[in-house]
């Protein structure tokens, strides 16, 4: 059996990979383990930080790869995350997400960076969540779906949800609030994942699914 750890940013991050994840994997052998992100608050840190916290893991468990669930959107430069000046030079947001994830690979210990899979989501992980309108329809009630025109038309807007951008008005986290009456980003991003389904998911969002793939063809 294969060990992964992701390494997650916050509660909401956690809470996917324990019920929808773990669900998916374990049939092909691969145990999920998911912490969060150390003294962080639930948010994202320093790259030194969470770099110490992949290498330490990456150490004291010599079987296991380690993965991210970090979101760009809240990435600024204080984090001082590897190539974070030249990568905001390149306009296409997938090729940025891949440079970045370049240069954090190259900045583990060499001796460690071949079981570190570096993966930023883009632009949060709440977009993934804006795949099926119907799933709303069915999970959430109808005095707390206010929001049903903004729904709608984000969806058919974004054939790939991944691209919902990250402005404070726009951001999938930002949507989510005005549509859903009291939304609880970790009881309901949870209900809406599980509900629409991995396989749904991974077909409309290119870069999660890369990513789900490349922790699947891991070889022990």
């Amino acid at each position: 059996m294969k060990r992964i750890v992701i390494i997650c940013e916050g509660e909401t991050e956690q809470e996917f990979c324990d019920k929808t994840l773990t669900k998916h994997f374990q049939p092909l052998e691969i145990f999920l383990h998911a912490p969060r992100i150390k003294h962080s608050n639930g948010g994202i840190v320093r790259w030194d930080r969470l770099k110490k916290q992949i290498e330490t893991t990456l150490r004291e468990d010599r079987k296991a790869y380690v993965t991210l669930l970090i979101d760009y959107y809240g990435l600024y430069e204080k984090y001082q995350f590897p190539g974070w000046t030249e990568a905001q030079t390149i306009v296409n947001k997938n090729e940025r997400m891949s440079f970045l994830e370049t240069q954090m690979q190259l900045d583990i210990d060499e001796n460690l960076r071949y079981r570190f899979i570096p993966y930023i989501q883009l632009h949060e992980f709440e977009g993934l969540l804006f795949c099926n309108v119907d799933v709303f329809r069915q999970v959430i009630p109808q005095d707390e779906l206010v929001g049903m025109q903004e729904l709608v038309e984000v969806v058919s807007e974004n054939p790939n949800p991944e691209m919902i951008n990250n402005s404070p008005e726009t951001s999938p986290s930002h949507r989510l609030l005005r549509i859903i009456k009291g939304y609880n980003k970790i009881v309901y991003g949870n209900i809406i994942a599980e509900t629409i389904g991995i396989e749904t998911i991974r077909a409309k969002c290119p870069r999660f699914n890369e990513w789900l793939t490349q922790i699947e063809n891991i070889i022990e």
